[in-house]
């Protein structure tokens, strides 16, 4: 690529959890309403039920996505089926996009969904941890992609490319084992003890001790990365802004990257600027139309 091509280039714009600006995040609704805005691909988070279904999820409980409450590995499929995880964003839902019962999604729906995109698109799977069935998570995943037809080799699933995302050394260094390393992403953030506390409901004593653990964990992930043991690094926006030489650094050593949560006109110019490869929004059709002026995506 000469230089003049790589300045036209632009990043690929991931979907955060799908097009979540405009609707509830991980429904059908916003995953539609991405392929309709033109995402280059899609992110979503999985956690496994009761019943070992993978289904896209952020957080460990239900309580902030629904009107249920409790631990999603404590239910049934067929018991989260129940819940309206929709309506709390206020948004009302096109009839061609569902109703609220089927707005919760598990990951062979998502992969539905993306078959139906009628063009090539990107899948990037998020493995959350801590999980009560730990690197069960991962295999489970790993075994609906291969019965859906996923070529480990080049990690593709008819037109679909997947990569796969963890905060968790332990998740990224066992995908390693079944995937490429080009599509394994090791995720990267400062810890923040009281988000922490506040996303998982957890004392000051218990919140404190998980931070400890989720520290060393992002030290050990900031080495994986040092070390080129992954092909894809994976900072959030803010510590993009705050570990510009790390950044830099690993931008020089090959790593490919993906940076989240990247919604603001001057992070998306921050982002073209420094050459990264992905971003991820919440926001992807206008973070497209601030993208495409004169540029070709950047593969």
């Amino acid at each position: 690529m000469t230089p003049d091509e790589s300045a036209a280039a632009r990043p690929l714009v991931y979907a955060h959890r799908g097009s979540s600006g405009a609707f509830a995040e991980h429904t059908r609704a916003a995953y539609l309403q991405a392929i309709a805005d033109g995402a280059d691909g899609v992110e979503c988070d999985v956690h496994l039920t009761r019943d070992q279904h993978a289904v896209l999820l952020h957080d460990a409980n239900v309580d902030r996505t629904s009107d249920g409450t409790g631990p999603v590995a404590d239910r049934t499929l067929e018991e989260l089926r129940l819940l309206d995880f929709s309506s709390w964003k206020g948004a009302r839902i096109p009839d061609e996009y569902g109703g609220k019962s089927e707005q919760l999604l598990t990951l062979p729906e998502l992969l539905d969904i993306l078959r139906s995109a009628g063009r090539a698109i990107g899948l990037a799977i998020e493995l959350k941890h801590p999980s009560p069935y730990q690197l069960k998570l991962e295999d489970r995943v790993l075994q609906i992609l291969a019965d859906a037809g996923w070529n480990p080799d080049t990690s593709m699933l008819e037109g679909i490319k997947v990569s796969f995302m963890s905060f968790s050394p332990d998740s990224v260094r066992h995908l390693l084992k079944s995937a490429p390393a080009e599509v394994i992403c090791q995720l990267v953030d400062d810890v923040n003890v009281a988000e922490i506390r506040g996303e998982l409901g957890l004392g000051a004593l218990t919140g404190g001790a998980l931070a400890n653990v989720m520290k060393a964990a992002q030290t050990e992930g900031e080495r994986i990365l040092d070390d080129c043991e992954v092909g894809m690094a994976g900072p959030g926006i803010d510590y993009v802004r705050q570990h510009a030489r790390t950044v830099q650094r690993w931008l020089d050593s090959g790593r490919r990257f993906r940076v989240w949560t990247v919604d603001s006109e001057n992070d998306v110019a921050l982002c073209q600027g420094l050459g990264i490869h992905e971003i991820t929004t919440n926001r992807p059709a206008q973070v497209r139309a601030q993208l495409t002026a004169g540029s070709q995506p950047l593969r």
